[in-house]
């Protein structure tokens, strides 16, 4: 087995502090799915050789790769503990994660049946075809022994024929696996069904490493194969930026798929594997758009679980993961998430171009830039990250999310890289980021990514000014002059095109106008004193009953006319003056679209950035 550097980070993580040579138990599990159809697992944890004391048993509270609180222990019923002897023992609950079991003879089985019906990249989904395991919401834990190693027994139902997806250790045993620690054992997402799997070998490696794409679908082989074609690609294109794949641990990274119409869609990175869920098929199309996320998710396995943030260690299994650096650690993965694929020549420029246009409009567009750094942006994932609340939010205008805005950021400093200076891009970066913090698995801090920086470009002051601006302030980054060089063109898709509202839903049911989202800041309606639930009643003097209404009155005025707008709000009706503004949504084509002819030196600039690297 290879080095798994995280026992020091699991004695801290996991609340526990016993050492070796006072505890060293027998951990197993049991794990029964007789009840499936009905989405239920019996689960039983057993410990041998404990010292005498009472044992807290845990659920977490949150899972690997995600930053908020999600509460497992909320699918947790029937439980109970018995000792050696199979006499029944009590249990103290003192709140909510936690059980307390006391009076056992050196031998204790923890029981308990867990729910588990949504299967994605966090939580557990049961059924009569699989059982898809994350593990924190499926495992309860004790965190007093975080270096004891773990055995797991599953035991499928009858007539089943269900094979087992993870990166646990196999045993001679196909339904036995074992786990070094907790840590290593809770982020290791399983997946048992009669899926399909394809091998191949990493590429650029010479240790016998194997990558494994495990599938669990309803369509054919021939598809799975098509699309095993397309994540080599991937895979190939993504070791090529960092020079080498990294070192799995017991040589084998594995994809753990489930497209199927009843899961929910999600991507999870882990330390040697990756879970990928969507309701697309692998038909057609679908294949392609499912690779985004298995791109992203595979480009992880160096940036996040190697290569990872201070502030993310050591992950905190029982409370929210506060990260200010979130902005390069799933940003810089966004960014190449897709460069990766146009690399692979799986789409064109002008796909390439068409799915960042949408990108661009989102954070350039967005006046959050004026209220949070992306470093603030980052330390807000608790409240993002798959957070579930019911009070209103006004994220629209206070918040960008870190992975387009992250990604924004990796576009500006590559092509500013290989603007400004010779031979040196974003993958020189990543690169050098690499071998100071991922490889020797040193938590970074983001001074340390702004010296790296500094280092890979020989100017502090080119790296000092690019993150006290683009990264410590928010300030965007003029990507237009840039991304002619590889001739695209940045512009306006609507120039002289007059707007009421930058983006906020309107509401044309029952004949009237009601917004329905919460306006944007510097929009007319934002400073017109309009917002959400408010219904618009006539502009410039005619009625708004429906979007036609609406469309035809806007496309006969310009931009900076003044129109009066009558409107209800909390039940009182009003009268204001409105300043209609120009449509700045934004377009990204290549030369070619925009009818320019591309220069030879464009075309070596945009061949760099943007073709091939793999060997």
């Amino acid at each position: 087995m290879k080095k798994i550097i995280i026992s020091a980070c699991a004695l801290i993580l996991l609340g526990g502090c016993i050492a070796k040579e006072e505890q060293n138990p027998n951990i197993t599990y049991d794990v029964h799915f007789e009840n499936a159809e009905h989405h239920e697992a019996q689960i039983s944890l057993t410990l041998e050789d404990l010292l005498p004391g009472p044992v807290t048993v845990s659920m977490s509270r949150t899972s690997p790769g995600r930053y908020a609180l999600h509460e497992f222990a909320k699918n947790v019923y029937d439980v109970t503990a018995v000792n050696g002897q199979g006499d029944t023992l009590d249990i103290d609950r003192p709140d909510l994660h936690n059980w307390t079991v006391s009076n056992h003879d050196g031998t204790l089985t923890f029981n308990y049946t867990l729910y588990g019906r949504h299967a994605d990249g966090t939580y557990t989904g049961i059924n009569e075809q699989h059982a898809h395991l994350n593990m924190p919401a499926t495992f309860a834990f004790v965190r007093s022994l975080p270096n004891a190693p773990i055995t797991v027994n599953f035991h499928p139902p009858e007539k089943a024929s269900w094979k087992v997806a993870t990166q646990l250790e196999e045993t001679e045993d196909r339904y036995t696996f074992t786990a070094p620690n907790y840590y290593y054992f809770l982020d290791s997402p399983t997946e048992l069904s009669n899926f399909m799997m394809s091998e191949w070998d990493a590429p650029q490696d010479t240790t016998g490493q194997k990558i494994q794409l495990a599938v669990h679908h309803n369509g054919t082989r021939e598809q799975v194969d098509r699309y095993t074609d397309m994540a080599k690609k991937v895979v190939a294109e993504q070791v090529a930026v960092y020079g080498e794949p990294a070192d799995f641990d017991y040589d084998t990274y594995t994809f753990i798929a489930d497209y199927l119409p009843y899961v929910f869609g999600d991507g999870m990175e882990h330390r040697n594997s990756t879970i990928l869920t969507s309701r697309r098929s692998l038909e057609g199309d679908n294949a392609l758009r499912n690779l985004y996320t298995l791109s992203h998710e595979f480009f992880h396995s160096w940036n996040v679980e190697r290569l990872r943030p201070k502030t993310l260690e050591p992950f905190n299994f029982m409370g929210a993961n506060v990260s200010d650096a979130l902005w390069f650690a799933e940003g810089f993965t966004s960014y190449y998430d897709d460069l990766t694929i146009r690399r692979t020549g799986l789409i064109s420029n002008k796909k390439y171009a068409s799915d960042w246009a949408g990108t661009l409009n989102y954070v350039l567009n967005s006046p959050g830039n004026t209220y949070y750094s992306p470093i603030e942006m980052s330390m807000q994932a608790p409240f993002v990250d798959a957070a579930t609340s019911v009070d209103a939010q006004n994220k629209a205008n206070t918040f960008i999310s870190y992975y387009p805005w992250g990604a924004v950021i990796g576009l500006g400093l590559d092509l500013t890289l290989r603007s400004e200076f010779e031979d040196v891009s974003l993958d020189d970066y990543m690169r050098a980021v690499w071998k100071k913090y991922g490889k020797t698995e040193k938590p970074y801090t983001i001074e340390d990514l702004q010296q790296t920086l500094a280092e890979v470009t020989d100017s502090s002051k080119f790296a000092k000014t690019f993150f006290d601006q683009h990264v410590r302030d928010g300030k965007q980054v003029d990507l237009a002059p840039l991304l002619a060089k590889a001739g695209f063109v940045l512009q306006k898709a609507h120039p002289g095109e007059a707007v009421l509202s930058f983006g906020a839903g309107i509401n044309y049911e029952e004949n009237t106008a009601t917004i329905s989202e919460n306006t944007k800041v510097g929009s007319p309606l934002y400073k017109a004193g309009l917002d959400v639930n408010d219904v618009i009643h006539s502009l410039g003097g005619e009625d708004i009953q429906n979007a036609r209404d609406m469309n035809r009155l806007l496309a006969s005025h310009e931009p900076g006319e003044e129109l009066s707008v009558t409107y209800s709000s909390l039940g009182q009706e009003y009268e204001a003056a409105v300043t209609l503004d120009e449509d700045p949504e934004l377009e990204l084509l290549t030369y070619e679209q925009a009818g320019k002819e591309l220069t030879a030196e464009q075309k070596t600039f945009r061949e760099s950035w943007l073709g091939s690297k793999a060997k």
